[in-house]
């Protein structure tokens, strides 16, 4: 049946219907205060009291509320690296199965609306939340680091925190995408809900800390030499390296900590031929720090494009009629 108009034509339509419905949905309203409670919680605790020790001729203080913890808090961008994953699934997990229970999605199709801009209208929806979301948390981050040390922030810090903020926010795309496509495969909305979680569990928890290193040992077992010297065999060390990058969260956190870590120079294995020359715990320029840390923020675009893709596969291919 050939189609007649725009193929987004509606798309405008499901995207303005989506974002009021979840601006003003209670769940997504209490969720956020927690999530924005808890990490300035975190952020009071572990950075704030500990830059107070800190002179302002560090010039990149600001940057420091976003990367330094005190025990027993972790870091600001670390907790929002496990919060973020919580909020896109709660937006995204009965994106699509929600209309089918309701008995809506045909009504939906019936109109001069396509299913690829009814999942298109949905994401961006999704994703524009997200971003108001975090832009609220990082002026908030920003202007209580001023108000609270007294230093404004230069050039740079706010490049370089602009820069964090987009990176977490195509992390925000990633989970969102991973949450519509379990919405489109699972016609339980409880069902994709407990998928996304436990996959949500096993990407940011247990790979990187637990399967990633055990996986790494078997393809590349330690040298005895090395661990005679209590040293990681430079093999084995590298397969667990890229094998934890096949998590999101650790794309996330390699990618931050090359933007907001001016003094970091690699993000995989660094040998002494690398350090030749270098000054210790100098800065380095903004754009290298971003090339640095393009890798992992194209891996997390492909991860949301490859995930949105599939979602859109396989719901071309869904009965919806009620």
């Amino acid at each position: 049946m050939r189609r007649e108009g725009s193929p987004w034509q509606g798309m405008d339509t499901v995207f303005v219907k989506e974002l009021a419905d979840h601006l003003s949905s209670l769940r997504m309203i209490v969720l956020e205060l927690v999530i924005i409670g808890f990490a300035f919680m975190v952020l009071y605790k572990g950075a704030i009291e500990t830059l107070r020790d800190t002179t302002a001729e560090d010039p990149f203080l600001l940057l420091k509320l976003f990367s330094l913890s005190r025990s027993p808090y972790p870091a600001f961008f670390y907790v929002i690296g496990l919060l973020v994953p919580i909020l896109a699934i709660v937006l995204g997990f009965d994106a699509i199965n929600g209309e089918h229970n309701r008995r809506t999605l045909s009504r939906i199709l019936a109109q001069p609306i396509y299913r690829d801009a009814l999942l298109m209208g949905k994401f961006l929806a999704g994703l524009v939340t997200l971003a108001i979301t975090l832009l609220c948390l990082w002026l908030l981050v920003i202007g209580l680091g001023i108000f609270t040390l007294g230093v404004p922030p230069g050039g740079e810090e706010i490049a370089r925190a602009i820069v964090f903020l987009l990176i977490t926010l195509g992390y925000c795309g990633v989970w969102l995408a991973l949450a519509m496509l379990l919405s489109v495969m699972f016609r339980s909305a409880v069902t994709a809900l407990c998928v996304a979680f436990g996959l949500a569990v096993l990407l940011t928890v247990l790979w990187p800390l637990v399967l990633a290193p055990a996986l790494a040992q078997i393809i590349a077992p330690p040298d005895i030499r090395y661990e005679l010297l209590n040293l990681p065999t430079p093999s084995t060390l590298e397969w667990q390296t890229v094998l934890s990058r096949l998590s999101p969260f650790q794309l996330f956190i390699e990618a931050v900590v090359a933007i907001i870590s001016p003094d970091t120079r690699s993000l995989g294995t660094i040998y002494l031929e690398q350090l030749q020359g270098a000054v210790p715990n100098a800065p380095l320029p903004f754009a290298q720090s971003l090339i640095i840390a393009w890798p992992q923020m194209v891996g997390l675009i492909a991860a949301t494009i490859v995930l949105f893709a599939a979602g859109y596969v396989a719901f071309q291919r869904q009965e919806v009629r009620a």
